[in-house]
């Protein structure tokens, strides 16, 4: 058994352990609140975008012929891999590697597959065994639509220049604090309009658009897209304070009763000892009688 000392150690260790992770979850918490804010607020601007996009191409005949829609053989994939700059987040950015080396060996084998990285963590696995086209750290120092846009207009014009026939996003999609679902969403090419929504039934407002509505859409897609990686990006931020939350939550739980046993422990061998110096005591005192 080990000496007192060295419990009264562990077991102040434990202790200063276990209020850093008690103060990590409360910050995140803190922080989870205002990201689960943001990405509410965003959700009905976003569903309104659809939904006007959704009532253009209602009535249009073929392709709106944007050429974010452009078709080609997929021979470059480029995946767009959104993490975290910090750790201790449980499984948080480890899912979102393993999805990401999951789609370039199992989903495009044989393809030329390269990585966007938005976070430093997924940046730092991934560069080890693949090639990152771009990383972007600086963009959660000031998460703003305007930031985000900067790192959006670069995927769309490697794609629409040819550099890549395809691109995939793979982030964490907030549901609540305790889960974080790892999600892979096509940005590029764009599904035709018509198919993304031939199951939705169209709304029945009959609109006057000023111009046609061939342009409206040209100007309209660029805008969603780029709503669409903000979004992507939103639902990220606020599956890392939530599971981040989580993880301290849990790391908080085992300290205490790490510590809980660690003090049961040092009070056995607390009154084992001093069981010890009163036997040592009473036969020292019987020796002396005798």
């Amino acid at each position: 058994m080990a000496n007192l000392k060295e419990i009264r150690n562990r077991i102040s260790s434990v202790s200063s352990t276990m209020q850093i992770t008690s103060a990590m979850k409360m910050v995140s918490a803190a922080k989870l609140k205002r990201a689960q804010d943001a990405i509410t607020a965003m959700r009905p601007y976003s569903d309104k975008l659809t939904e006007l996009l959704q009532s253009l191409s209602a009535s249009m005949e073929g392709n709106s012929g944007s050429r974010f829609a452009e078709e080609r053989e997929v021979k470059k994939v480029l995946v767009v891999a959104i993490s975290s700059n910090r750790g201790l987040a449980g499984a948080f950015n480890s899912n979102i590697v393993k999805e990401s080396k999951n789609i370039q060996q199992a989903v495009y084998p044989g393809k030329e597959v390269h990585f966007l990285t938005v976070g430093k963590k997924a940046n730092d696995i991934l560069k080890k065994s693949a090639k990152i086209v771009s990383n972007d750290n600086a963009v959660y120092d000031d998460l703003t639509f305007e930031n985000v846009e900067v790192i959006a207009e670069q995927v769309m014009d490697l794609f629409v220049n040819g550099q890549y026939d395809k691109v995939e996003l793979v982030y964490n999609s907030f549901r609540n604090a305790a889960t974080q679902i790892v999600t892979r969403e096509q940005f590029l090419p764009i599904v035709p309009l018509k198919e993304q929504f031939e199951n939705i039934e169209a709304p029945s407002v009959d609109y006057i658009f000023e111009p046609s509505k061939e342009e409206i859409v040209k100007q309209l897609i660029p805008k969603a897209l780029k709503t669409q990686f903000f979004k992507a990006v939103r639902d990220s931020v606020a599956s890392e304070h939530g599971a981040r939350m989580t993880a301290m939550h849990k790391a908080t739980d085992n300290a205490t009763e790490l510590r809980d046993q660690l003090k049961l422990t040092y009070n056995k061998a607390r009154q084992a000892a001093i069981t010890n110096e009163i036997l040592e005591i009473v036969g020292g005192a019987e020796a002396l009688n005798n």
